[in-house]
């Protein structure tokens, strides 16, 4: 399971060798170029023969077949053909760029057939020149997007019931992470926790790289395999092998914290600054992990390292992709979905590999996806029902909300409050009065003064930046002896996701600029002041601080929070709208407690602990890979849109108070702008565990149905072919005709029939239809009545028609009920509606 790579040092030294042979060029840059044969996972066959021509090109007819009917069967180990893949685009290196220098970074063979390489643009212009070459697209940079939540899903008493309990709940299930890599030393990965039989799946080939930092035995039943890949961060001068760790090492915590979501062994205890916080588990505790490391704390990731990260997850067996990280910046070119990242990952989905990623932390704006392909299953933010909260009560009685993982100051007792800026020495230098605000230095206060008080300090944009810390400021309270302390947020910070922080003394940061500002009016009119020099004579504003060590429940919950992104899908560059639903459901991801790494700087006041709780669509797709991986083992056959189907159909629509989900549409004060999520805020609903392990029906769409699909873009028959080596003939379909568990159509122009092809896999059962159709359509659907057998597969048709027209997106429900107590939704989605072909909308 392990081995000794030496890649790294391999690529440092090519590098140094190629910067002393005169390739220095200031405009030189990774580039991805895919080829047009296709990739191994496509290929069926043995391989034909190469022949030569007599001008020394290698012919490429013959390249075997392509088998769009079932997933490959090339071997992962390796393979004739990915070995003649190698070869030729060696070889193709070599005789376009003769005499000149590049780095090739990586070749991918396996979900794309292509390369990674360090050249120029005029090299770049040469290659894209050749008939053997696709695509060559500039490199482009990616960036990252529990004790409870498996209670609040309600996995105790279904799922993990279901199968045999938490130490069996995902047993043979690979759970692959393309993240920031792994703390190998963490309690939540250790195979030694559970008395039950712990093997290493046989259809997983992956190995452990052994580096110092990442020492052998790192790898073990649980955490199976571990590799890293940075050759284009490498290329482009920003990565320290020692701050970054060469090697699968977690040096962020990002990467702990969401392995430790989908698979983090059960009952491990939750401890931070001291204070037990109950125990975690991930999603799937007996699942195993596989990391593939290509973010980094320090610059975020790169595309050609992400990519060559998903060939190798699904070379080595993968069941389970989870990405919780995004492009920062939205695909150029005729479609989102074309794109060196989504096209991998398609091959993926056609091996049998299941991919969820996260939709990203750029709402509430409507199309701020950043996820967009209909084979990814994406997946948005929402919180749960355990919040955490402090308060302090001042001396007028008013009592405000903070956030802080903190005690609270002694029984009933009233402190005196005392900003840090009237605190100051009188020998400090005044130029950094700004920066005593923020509680940065103890040598700047008069520690006679402090003593005692509660110290009221400046959250600004410097915490945000990481140029301060609660961490230090902590340290300058308790060096002047403060009874507590006190953060308000700086107006500037407004909108700012804060997650409590830990505390080891009384304190609390008021995270909303309202409050904050309330707080500073009653302590500056409680100030006593000299008449004439007008010099502060008392402080008379005094406070109490309320502990927030223990968790509160409430009961509107779930809701979307504010900055997960939200659809409509934009289908290009234009924005213009995809027929494909987005996201698909939503998850935990706000406060979720989570494995951490030793070495984590990614949140800096949990740096040193074990365990941090922090928020974003990157905790909640790790909840729904655990909670795939329980499908995976309950149905070992299910494709990948099999699973997507059983998770969307069963979401929940409503909160815990049995009124509809809330989603939150503003980042300032988010909770009094709420209002009825739609399915462009949680897709199909809040996901419901227990109901995904029996959704009695299901919607699968085949790899060739994705392929017609991406066939019926415009002027798309090259690229596909390109990607994919399939041939795009007349049979093409819409987004909207692809059979996923929800409809949408961005422009109804009149009328429009949409069929799904339902499959049921319980025993057999009669569905009656019940409907609810979206503003300003009429509804038909067919049949309203029927009776499906296990295992019968049957078309269910609507018609919707505009009945006015309207440039404003309206939503309706199909709900499926059947006699046995199944219950399928499904969402739809209309955005623009035409009644007649002579009538446009502005």
């Amino acid at each position: 399971m392990e081995m000794t790579n030496g890649l790294l040092l391999l690529l440092f030294g090519l590098l140094g060798f190629m910067i002393r042979g005169g390739f220095c060029q200031d405009d030189a840059a990774v580039y991805i170029v895919t080829l047009n044969q296709a990739p191994a996972v496509h290929y069926y066959g043995k391989i034909a023969e190469m022949k030569s021509s007599g001008s020394g090109r290698v012919s490429y007819g013959g390249f075997g077949r392509l088998d769009t009917r079932k997933p490959s069967n090339v071997s992962r180990t390796g393979s004739d053909y990915s070995s003649f893949l190698i070869r030729f685009q060696n070889s193709l290196l070599r005789r376009v760029l003769s005499g000149e220098s590049y780095l090739k970074l990586y070749n991918y063979h396996y979900l794309i057939n292509g390369f990674a390489v360090l050249i120029t643009p005029q090299q770049a212009d040469k290659l894209s020149k050749r008939r053997e070459v696709a695509n060559v697209e500039l490199d482009f940079s990616v960036r990252t997007a529990t004790t409870y939540t498996p209670e609040f899903l309600g996995l105790p008493k279904g799922p993990w019931v279901q199968e045999g309990g938490p130490e069996f709940a995902g047993k043979g299930v690979v759970i692959g992470f393309i993240d920031t890599g792994i703390d190998p030393t963490h309690p939540s990965f250790s195979d030694i926790l559970s008395d039950t039989v712990y093997p290493v799946p046989a259809h997983f080939s992956g190995v452990c790289e052994v580096m110092i930092d990442f020492p052998s035995g790192s790898c073990n039943r649980k955490l199976v395999g571990a590799r890293h890949f940075a050759a284009s961060a490498i290329t482009r001068g920003i990565f320290n092998s020692s701050r970054d760790h060469a090697s699968p090492f977690d040096g962020d915590g990002h990467g702990t914290h969401t392995a430790s979501i989908a698979a983090g062994n059960h009952g491990v205890p939750v401890i931070v600054s001291g204070h037990h916080f109950g125990n975690a588990s991930g999603m799937a505790p007996h699942a195993h992990v596989a990391v593939y490391k290509a973010l980094y704390k320090n610059f975020g990731g790169f595309a050609a390292d992400v990519v060559a990260a998903i060939d190798q997850a699904a070379q080595d067996g993968v069941d389970i992709i989870s990405l919780s990280i995004t492009p920062n910046r939205r695909p150029p070119g005729i479609a989102t979905f074309f794109n060196p990242l989504d096209m991998a990952l398609l091959s993926a989905v056609k091996s049998g590999i299941f991919v969820v990623q996260a939709a990203g932390n750029t709402g509430p704006s409507p199309k701020s996806m950043s996820s967009f392909s209909p084979w990814i299953f994406s997946v948005g933010a929402s919180a749960h029902d355990r919040v955490y909260n402090n308060f302090i009560v001042l001396g007028n009685n008013l009592t405000i909300s903070g956030v802080g993982l903190a005690p609270g100051t002694d029984g009933d007792l009233m402190y005196t409050l005392i900003s840090s800026t009237h605190a100051l020495r009188k020998d400090s230098d005044r130029e950094n009065k700004f920066y005593a605000g923020e509680c940065q230095d103890p040598s700047y206060l008069n520690h006679d003064l402090v003593k005692g008080n509660i110290i009221i300090c400046s959250y600004s944009i410097r915490y945000v930046l990481g140029l301060s810390s609660v961490k230090q400021a902590l340290v300058t309270a308790k060096n002047v002896s403060a009874a507590g302390i006190l953060f308000y947020m700086d107006p500037f910070v407004d909108g700012f996701q804060l997650n409590p922080m830990p505390m080891d003394i009384p304190g609390l940061i008021i995270p909303s600029p309202v409050d904050s500002k309330t707080i500073l009016q009653y302590y500056n009119a409680s100030l006593v002041r000299d008449g004439v020099s007008n010099a502060i004579v008392k402080f008379g504003g005094v406070a109490r601080i309320l502990g927030g060590l223990g968790a509160n429940y409430s009961n509107s919950a779930p809701k979307v929070m504010y900055y997960s992104a939200r659809g409509p899908d934009p289908e290009d560059n234009s924005l213009a709208n995809a027929d494909i639903m987005k996201p698909n459901l939503i998850a935990p991801g706000n406060f979720i407690w989570g494995a951490w790494s030793s070495a984590g700087t990614d949140s800096n006041e949990f740096q040193g602990q074990n365990f941090a709780l922090i928020s974003g669509t990157s905790m909640a797709a790790p909840h729904v890979a655990g909670l795939a991986a329980l499908i995976k083992q309950k149905f070992p056959t299910f494709s990948p849109s099999a699973i997507a189907s059983a998770l969307s159909t069963t979401a929940t629509l409503y909160d815990k108070q049995g009124g509809p989900i809330m989603a939150q549409r503003t980042y300032t004060n988010p909770d009094s702008s709420q209002s009825p999520a739609t399915p462009f805020d949680m897709g199909s609903g809040f996901v419901n565990a227990t109901a995904a392990l029996d959704p009695g029906i299901i919607f699968d769409a085949s790899y060739d149905e994705y392929i017609s699909f991406l066939c019926g873009i415009n002027g798309s028959a090259p690229v596909v072919l390109n990607y994919t080596g399939n041939n795009c003939d007349a049979d093409t379909i819409n987004g909207t005709d692809l059979n996923l568990p929800s409809v949408t159509v961005a422009l109804l122009n009149q009328s429009r029939t949409v069929t799904r092809r339902l499959t049921n896999i319980a025993s057999d059962e009669t569905y009656s239809v019940s409907f609810s159709a979206p503003y300003a359509v009429s509804l038909r659907v067919n049949p309203i009545r029927f009776l499906l057998a296990k295992g019968e597969t049957l078309n269910l048709t609507f018609v919707l028609t505009a009945t006015m027209n309207s440039s404003s997106a309206s939503f309706g429900r199909i709900g499926l009920y059947g006699s046995r107590g199944h219950v399928v939704m499904i969402p739809l989605s209309v955005i623009v509606k035409i009644t007649s072909n002579l009538t446009t909308t502005s």
